[in-house]
């Protein structure tokens, strides 16, 4: 997939070049520009733009075509804000998208402000909104979900010491909060080491003092964390020490190509079935093609996004408040399994709760394979 960040302010329209107020339009947001995590803006970007295309393949919404219109978010809040605002403005039926949290919360609370429809695809953080909103839907497990399941992972593996390398952000001190809170309990202990303040030899010195067997790295990609994953590997004095990254580093191509056979066994959380059904190996099938790369767990929940929304126009009409009161009626058989939203305690957000989750790894032995180490659901093909 060839894909050009998008200017500032600039339009993209994935599926439709024309602004014919007979095609249906849809806002995209996606990270397509450092400091964004890119590789996860291109991979969501090909998602939506694949379903787009089927959709419209498949004669539109009532005979009109899907247009999808994209701006880059390059992991700013107020970037986001602007974006919706914008769109708003163009008369989208409905703006979708967006892989950072912090990004996404201020991009659903913008749209509620808006009374815009707004299906979250990616972003995990719990609290979208402040208060419980009817205008916005997300398709990520929430990050509570994911990460506690992580926390059992490592009290299964034995790991009851646990440091976590952590830079200011609301969505690492919110997994650290996730972690301490399910891991206390149980006998764990969340060790936080500042990667701001140490460097990362001295990050492997605090790891011997704290005793620690197990290091997360909840700090940026591609800096801090190779430099943290080069020394901790490094260091014979941490041999035994496992390294994880709950929040999905090592699903993209660049971490493996980067760290080679250091990035392997650093288990991370993944959104996928242990087995796709029907439509999600056809859909992954062409998105391979699309990405000249495996689609990773991203691509997958752009394409549902658009399945979401498409069954959702149809039955519904591009009616602004029509599509938010119909986000408790969806029942769409996605790439992952059938999506349903429904109110979830603590979560602002319409929320499929049977997102699939894993916790898998890149295996020693064949780093371009993932090995599925837990996990909370399997459909079957």
């Amino acid at each position: 997939m060839n894909v050009s960040p998008s200017r500032p302010g600039a339009e993209r329209s994935g599926a439709c070049a024309s602004s014919d107020v007979s095609t249906v339009r849809i806002g995209a947001l996606v990270p397509l520009s450092r400091p964004g995590w890119v590789a996860a803006g291109q991979h969501l970007l090909a998602g939506l733009e694949l379903a787009v295309a089927e959709v419209n393949d498949s004669g539109g919404i009532d005979g009109r075509p899907l247009e999808l219109v994209v701006r880059d978010t390059a992991a700013d809040p107020r970037r986001a804000e602007a974006a919706v605002e914008e769109l708003a403005r163009l008369g989208v039926a409905a703006v979708v998208g967006e892989y950072h949290s912090v990004v996404a919360r201020a991009a659903a609370a913008k749209a509620d402000e808006l009374g815009v429809p707004f299906l979250c695809s990616s972003a995990v953080l719990d609290a979208l909104t402040e208060e419980p909103t009817r205008w916005v839907a997300r398709l990520a497990p929430p990050q509570s979900h994911g990460w506690r399941l992580y926390a059992d992972f490592l009290l299964g593996a034995g790991h009851t010491r646990i440091a976590v390398a952590t830079e200011p952000s609301v969505y690492w001190a919110s997994g650290v909060r996730i972690l301490r809170d399910h891991l206390a309990p149980r006998g764990g202990t969340v060790i936080e080491l500042d990667a701001r303040a140490l460097t990362p030899t001295a990050l492997c010195d605090a790891l011997v003092d704290h005793r620690a067997t197990a290091l997360l790295l909840l700090v940026g990609f591609p800096e801090p964390a190779f430099s943290i994953v080069t020394a901790v590997r490094a260091d014979e004095r941490l041999a035994e020490v496992m390294m994880g990254a709950p929040a999905g580093q090592p699903e993209f191509a660049a971490w493996s190509a980067s760290l080679g056979d250091d990035g392997a066994a650093i288990p991370f959380l993944r959104y996928l079935p242990e087995r796709l059904g029907p439509l999600g190996v056809r859909a992954g099938t062409t998105l391979r093609e699309r990405l000249a790369e495996p689609p990773s767990f991203v691509a997958f929940e752009g394409y549902d996004t658009v399945v979401v929304l498409a069954a959702v126009l149809r039955r519904h009409g591009s009616d602004r408040a029509g599509i938010a009161a119909a986000w408790p009626h969806v029942a769409v058989e996605g790439t992952r399994g059938p999506i349903q939203f429904t109110r979830t305690h603590g979560i602002s957000a319409w929320q499929w709760d049977g997102a699939p989750i894993q916790v898998v790894d890149r295996d020693p032995a064949e780093p371009d394979r993932f090995r599925v180490l837990h996990s909370t659901c399997r459909i079957e093909s």
